[in-house]
């Protein structure tokens, strides 16, 4: 099967959801100067235009660029389309309510989004994000590459940046990754992790940095899967890092840079895992994800990617939606 050529489009990014985080990404990839038009879509049109008007007045400091509220007919010939509307707990409510609340507005929006014939490639960002990625490619039938989520760059940055601070290197001279559920169960895979080239194991000895490497690798895992809890227990929301992490995803699909990205992606055996979404090192390029890459990981961490495949599967098993998706070959 071949990809569809999508160079013809405009670098054109529709964001679904003009809330903190849809915001944050736009004024960011404003900034970047990766997308030629930015549409806002809300429920709440006034909103919407709001956002766009104020984005719009800081143009002139920034690049040559279309920024307007839009409407579901913005999908037809949209580059690329970030979901990141979705519901917020309400009191006394249940996470499977939510879950079920959530699982309802992304499916309407990629019905309307299928609906236009749309070419664009789909980054889902509402959480529950692994399984609102299924969701969508649930609802559409499409090919797998064309509908990713956010998965875990976030959380491989704050990885990143943790390892940085505490061994006192460039964190652009770290490499690692979390992988599997952006969530609870998400896995710290040391065996890829390196600083200048060298691994952990051969890093830590010339480092000096702490006494106990093992118990500082149980805080820094700690802490990375923890952040989200202590910025909302703080301010209510996180906003601006997964607003750059968009603009990291979005930027290589307009590019078509081949980056390497741990979004999240429906696996049809790869790790030896199928019918679940969820967050591996993929290369990103102008159809999505271009190819999975299948690294060999340590037992340990095989196991707890296994047990985080478990955790997603019995979400969708709530949402009573578990089960295969279409999924051909990757599109290169």
């Amino acid at each position: 099967m071949k990809g569809m050529e999508r160079h013809d489009l405009s670098r054109k990014v529709v964001i679904v959801g003009a809330g903190d985080v849809g915001a944050s990404f736009a004024y960011a990839l404003l900034q970047n100067g990766a997308a030629e038009s930015i549409v806002l879509i809300d429920a709440r049109k006034e909103q919407a235009e709001g956002q766009a008007l104020d984005l719009s007045h800081g143009i002139p400091f920034v690049t040559t660029a279309v920024v307007r509220a839009g409407s579901a007919a913005d999908y037809a010939d949209a580059s690329v389309i970030v979901i990141t509307a979705g519901a917020k707990q309400k009191p006394g409510e249940s996470r499977l309510d939510l879950l079920k609340r959530n699982a309802d507005i992304v499916g309407q929006i990629m019905g309307e989004v299928k609906a236009r014939d749309s070419r664009a490639a789909v980054v889902i960002a509402t959480n529950p994000v692994d399984v609102l990625t299924f969701v969508a490619l649930k609802q559409t039938g499409w090919s797998r590459n064309r509908i990713i989520g956010s998965g875990t760059v976030l959380d491989s940055a704050r990885f990143r940046h943790l390892l940085s601070a505490h061994c006192g290197v460039d964190v652009r001279n770290v490499h690692a990754y979390i992988l599997g559920e952006h969530g609870d169960s998400e896995v710290a895979v040391w065996s890829m992790t390196n600083l200048a080239g060298m691994s952990m194991d051969d890093f830590c000895p010339a480092c000096h940095a702490c006494d106990d490497w093992n118990q500082e690798r149980d805080r820094i895992v700690t802490q990375v899967r923890d952040s989200a809890y202590h910025i909302i227990d703080a301010k209510g929301s996180t906003c601006y890092a997964i607003g750059l992490a968009l603009v990291r995803i979005v930027g290589a699909i307009l590019r078509n840079e081949h980056s390497v990205l741990t979004v999240s992606t429906l696996l049809d055996g790869e790790y030896g895992l199928q019918g679940v979404c969820l967050s591996v090192p993929c290369i990103v390029s102008h159809s999505g994800v271009d190819r999975i890459i299948e690294a060999k990981l340590a037992d340990g961490e095989m196991q707890a990617l296994r047990a985080s495949a478990a955790v997603l599967k019995e979400r969708l098993n709530e949402l009573k939606i578990a089960g295969e998706v279409p999924a051909p070959a990757l599109i290169s």
